[in-house]
């Protein structure tokens, strides 16, 4: 028999690493969801500023003075939060007003289910004691209060004006600042300005399609008669940053408002319309002239979305894919040893770096990586 091998001396079981490791995440993110009230609405204003610092080096290579450079794009990002948190109150005001005036037609479109489903061989006793906690008035009574929880936000908005404020203010010093860090720590400079890329490239192609995408919808309402398109065209502008899901969200809404006033047929146009316009433009077209903005698999896109939704609430579903992309640039792509944790969540592979390990990976016939020399 062979000579069973030892562990090296001084190393922990592959067992008590994992533990460790898992521990340690899991109380960093019980961190984050205790001080989610200050973390998500601060990630969200560096993101912010991330997104309009060119602006603030257009306006420097103009010969504007740095003080007012900061101060003008300040007011800039001002105005978008102001406009952003009007139309998500408004927008989400108007929805609930406009279901809710549908209450009877709710609940006979409720009943008429039921019945049809009892007619499939269901039972109806069984599947109202089942479908009793989401009833029409239930759902409307829900909507309603996640609008008005929506609209009183007010902490999170002041920490956000907060948070701008301060970062507004170093943003005359934040070029000698990097040119000191790159000097001494080029490395997580390079994560840095690599996040900072993807963070702007993320929000300004998800701002451009999602708004094209929203205008062809509001095209499209209009086209079958639905009431209140605007409406719908905010909302799916908005919910285009929640990613997998968010579709299914801005498209709901509109189409159970086409069933109510217009039938079945409306419904289903609004229904194809949003799903065509949808695939061709931002699963088709966009991609051609981006590339992935996050750089991450889908799989990894919505997993991210439900740990991130669960650690920082509704924020956590908005800035879902810009967290796991500050986690990749700033955890994964800058540690090597981390590389391969990369490979597996990246979209695409080959841009791991992989030229400092001995000997290369190629596919073979089943899909597995076989080293080679």
């Amino acid at each position: 028999m062979g000579a069973t091998e030892k562990p090296e001396a001084g190393r922990f079981p592959l067992f008590v690493m994992a533990v460790v490791v898992l521990g340690a995440i899991a109380l960093t993110l019980g961190v984050f969801r205790e001080f989610s009230s200050v973390l998500a609405p601060t990630f969200l204003a560096i993101n912010l500023v991330i997104t309009a610092y060119p602006a603030y080096q257009w306006l420097k290579r103009h010969h504007v003075p740095r003080a007012l450079a900061a101060l003008i794009t300040g007011v800039m990002l001002l105005l978008v939060l102001v406009v952003a948190t009007g139309s998500i109150v408004w927008a989400g005001t108007s929805m609930v007003t406009s279901l809710t005036s549908y209450g009877p037609q709710f609940t006979e479109l409720y009943t008429q289910l039921i019945t049809w489903l009892g007619t499939l061989g269901f039972d109806e006793a069984a599947l109202l004691k089942q479908l009793k906690s989401v009833s029409p008035s239930n759902v409307i009574g829900l909507v309603g209060n996640v609008v008005s929880q929506a609209s009183s936000a007010t902490g999170t908005v002041t920490v956000i004006l907060i948070c701008l404020a301060f970062l507004v203010a170093d943003l005359p010093t934040m070029a000698k600042r990097v040119a000191i860090t790159n000097r001494l720590h080029p490395s997580f400079t390079g994560s840095l300005e690599d996040f900072a890329v993807g963070i702007r490239r993320y929000w300004l192609v998800t701002s451009l399609f999602g708004l094209i995408v929203a205008v062809l919808d509001g095209i499209v309402l209009v086209i079958v008669g639905v009431s209140l398109p605007l409406v719908w065209v905010v909302l799916s502008f908005i919910t285009n940053y929640i990613p997998n899901v968010g579709f299914f969200i801005g498209l709901i809404p509109p189409a159970l408002l086409a069933l109510l006033e217009k039938g079945p047929t409306a419904a289903l146009i609004v229904v194809i319309a949003y799903c065509v316009l949808n695939f061709v433009i931002q699963s088709v077209i966009q991609p051609k002239f981006t590339g992935d903005a996050v750089g991450i698999t889908p799989v990894v896109s919505f997993i991210s979305l439900l740990l991130w939704t669960a650690v920082f609430g509704a924020l956590g579903a908005l800035l879902a894919l810009p967290l796991t992309l500050m986690v990749k640039s700033l955890l994964l792509d800058n540690d090597p040893r981390a590389r391969w944790v990369g490979a597996l969540i990246s979209s695409n592979p080959d841009s791991v770096d992989t030229s400092d390990c001995e000997g290369s990976v190629v596919a073979d016939d089943s899909g597995m990586g076989v080293a080679t020399e």
